[in-house]
């Protein structure tokens, strides 16, 4: 067969099959035309017996009245001061604004607590380097100062000497270096003679014998 032939036969079988195609298409869309206009039908005639069943306006406003007499309203204009939002900001609950306030003092709440627990952290430290600067004789009679301050009240070199079991000049060498080493003993004539030693009430307040301790092992 020849080939031109073939090629004009197949697209002669390829327009019969469109042909084909469009017929189709065509009688859907009749259809598809008569049920949209069905259905328009229907809304036209639900929206006509909507409307019959809706009073009119004069009548409604007749049926209010009768109802309640206009004289026994049972509501009053609100008073400025009586309406829930806030005057300063129109439009804006004042609910809104105390949760705002709320958030607020909430944030600085959180705020003060961080940066005292800063300082918190910035004391510990500080406590932690001085108190690691001291010899093992050093803190026993650092730690023996603080004990006696409990028991009694306050220590001197005699009674540490003798707890000890050294002599009153090397406690009174030992108080020397505590002191130098910004370790707050505080020292406290009595009677122009008697010396009584006493741990700074600060820092008794701050940290306890064994958090010192503690603090010292790290």
């Amino acid at each position: 067969m020849d080939p031109i032939k073939e090629a004009f036969s197949k697209v002669k079988e390829d327009m019969d099959v469109l042909k084909m195609e469009i017929e189709e298409m065509r009688s859907s869309l009749v259809d598809l035309c008569g049920i949209i206009e069905k259905i328009a039908k229907k809304i036209e005639e639900t929206k006509q017996n909507n409307l019959q069943d809706i009073p009119t306006q004069e009548s409604e406003t007749q049926t209010i009245q009768q109802i309640i007499p206009a004289q026994n309203y049972p509501f009053k204009p609100l008073n400025p001061q009586n309406i829930p939002f806030s005057t300063g900001n129109r439009g804006v609950p004042a609910d809104r604004q105390t949760h705002q306030q709320t958030d607020k003092q909430a944030e600085n709440s959180i705020e003060s607590a961080a940066k005292m627990l800063k300082s918190l952290d910035n004391l510990k430290e500080e406590i932690k380097q001085k108190f690691k600067k001291l010899t093992e004789q050093e803190w026993i009679v650092f730690s023996t100062i603080y004990q006696l301050d409990n028991e009694a009240g306050f220590s001197d070199y005699r009674g540490l000497a003798e707890r000890l079991k050294l002599t009153e000049s090397s406690i009174r060498d030992y108080v020397a270096r505590l002191i130098k080493k910004g370790i707050p003993v505080d020292k406290t004539k009595v009677n122009n003679k008697e010396i009584r030693l006493n741990v700074s009430q600060h820092l008794k307040q701050i940290a306890s014998l064994s958090a010192i301790l503690t603090l010292r092992e790290l």
